[in-house]
């Protein structure tokens, strides 16, 4: 089955950036469809100005309204031209009266999905159609009015490109659902509703009365047994609801999450902001005990700590080999000799290198861009005694799967070299002051781009990458042939004079 990126890529050319957007809202909208007691399905306005669905949420908490699969179905401006409205408007509509689906009436609304970009400025990359369904109408419950209010508020969020938000979770720990346990407060932190499940929770923490009119940062705080977990849980749940901001330092860093010690229970609490149009009506707070399932997860923990501790061990290997190879390359009086050592020692140390990402990384992933700003200085060392380069990073490169990232690391290694060692070789180029390598990147759901310019000499007339003799660009076309599935050119530096060599891999590929 097709996931939500390889969608994307199939019908779209969105950013990296507004593709992220997308995928967080999809990781959160269980959230929605749970409050809402109604299914959602996202659509995406392809490159040809079709409509088509990418995702759907069918919610826990009620029956479904479409219990098909509409996951690559097109949308007919026909029969719903409120999906087109909303993209065009940019703003949320109501079916005035239900629709009938066989027995069914259900009442579809469209939120658009607006994405604000880092300049500011916002767009729409796609439209939620929330369907309830009104078959059997009867009086809501106290429960499902809190639900319902703050559904519409999370809304109006999406709506206005402040749900969800960039949230720090360097734990990686789970969200609650809304049956766990859920808390609604006000903006001044008092609680208005709290479900039959949350105040079970509260409870076994040791709260003995009821939560309505409580004040939950106080509560919460007076339950927790470590003082600092209190401090940084009553920071979190006042600053959900406006009352303060998260300072700078270790406060900013536990995000909107967090796993707390109680008397008798381990709890998993999480502050939902809500800000409809920028102005504060409280949050939600969802709460789950946990306490079963940290004893579970401690044998996975154990694993994952085997898997990175194997990457810290390969590394420290690795550069151990590195040492030897260095070692051998200052005792040798054979000059080849000595080159052919310190190119493997570069090569070896940036395998090491991502080798010591991993070892820090809990989902087997690497930022390419750490990577290339440590790999930098090693690269321009090598360099030093011939002439002085500098080598910047322009663009943003993500982050990548490690089977993606260790051979493209080792290629950029590769071309950046290459560039320093012969593009501003003495013998092909006056010593210059400002010799320069820049690396630009482009990336959106489909493929990597990545540039590496310099203003050096330029390539030899008549060059041909695809015959070159040279170790560094044959392992160049190699590693992007076969292990990324991409392609590699060089020419002229498009900026001026030197040379220009573009890389493109493609990020959605099939299996081998």
């Amino acid at each position: 089955m097709s996931t939500l990126v390889d969608l994307l890529a199939e019908h779209t050319t969105l950013p990296d950036s507004a593709a992220g957007h997308l995928q967080r809202l999809v990781a959160e909208w269980q959230l929605l469809a749970d409050l809402s007691f109604a299914d959602f399905v996202l659509s995406v306005r392809t490159d040809t100005g079709e409509i088509v669905n990418v995702a759907q949420c069918r919610p826990n908490t009620a029956s479904t309204v479409f219990p098909s699969d509409e996951v690559g179905n097109a949308v007919d401006p026909a029969v719903h031209p409120q999906v087109a409205r909303a993209f065009s408007e940019g703003r949320i509509l109501r079916d005035e009266d239900p629709t009938w689906l066989g027995a069914m009436a259900i009442r579809r609304e469209t939120v658009p999905v607006r994405f604000v970009d880092p300049s500011g400025e916002g767009r729409i990359v796609g439209v939620l159609t929330r369907a309830v369904d009104l078959t059997h109408p009867r009086l809501p419950s106290p429960l499902e009015l809190a639900y319902q209010d703050s559904a519409n508020d999370l809304c109006q969020m999406v709506a206005d490109g402040t749900f969800p938000q960039h949230e720090g979770n360097p734990q990686g720990l789970s969200t609650p659902r809304a049956g766990d346990g859920f808390v609604r407060i006000d903006a001044r932190g008092m609680v208005v509703y709290s479900s039959p499940n949350a105040l079970s929770a509260f409870h076994r923490m040791g709260w003995t009365s009821d939560l309505s009119g409580a004040r939950l940062s106080e509560v919460t705080a007076a339950l927790l047994t470590d003082p600092f977990e209190s401090q940084d849980a009553a920071m979190m749940i006042d600053a959900a609801c406006g009352i303060s901001d998260l300072p700078a330092g270790p406060y900013r860093d536990i995000g909107m999450r967090m796993e707390a010690d109680a008397r008798s229970a381990t709890v998993l609490i999480r502050a939902v902001a809500l800000r409809p149009r920028g102005v504060s009506s409280g949050a939600v707070v969802l709460i789950r005990d946990v306490t079963e399932v940290k004893r579970r997860d401690l044998a996975l923990i154990s694993k994952d700590a085997t898997i990175r501790e194997i990457h810290h061990r390969v590394k420290n290997n690795l550069q151990s080999v590195s040492a030897l190879l260095r070692l051998q390359a200052r005792r040798t009086t054979n000059d080849e000799a000595r080159t052919a050592l310190t190119e493997a020692v570069r090569r070896v140390a940036s395998i090491a290198l991502v080798h010591e990402l991993l070892s820090g990384s809990v989902d087997e992933e690497v930022d390419l861009d750490e990577a290339v700003d440590r790999l930098v200085p090693t690269l321009v060392d090598v360099a030093s005694g011939e002439q002085l380069v500098r080598v910047r990073r322009r663009d943003r490169l993500g982050v990548l799967a490690s089977d993606l990232a260790m051979p493209l690391v080792m290629v950029l290694t590769e071309l950046v070299q290459n560039a320093i060692e012969h593009g501003f070789a003495p013998s092909r180029t006056d010593a210059r002051t400002d010799a320069r390598i820049d690396i630009h990147a482009d990336r959106d759901v489909r493929r990597l781009r990545i540039a590496v310019r310099d203003n050096g000499s330029g390539l030899p007339d008549g060059f041909d990458l695809a015959a070159s003799e040279r170790l560094g660009l044959r392992i160049v076309q190699t590693l992007v042939s076969i292990e990324l599935g991409g392609e590699v050119r060089a020419g002229a530096n498009p900026d001026g004079p030197g040379a220009e060599v573009v890389l493109v891999v493609p990020l959605r590929r099939e299996p081998r």
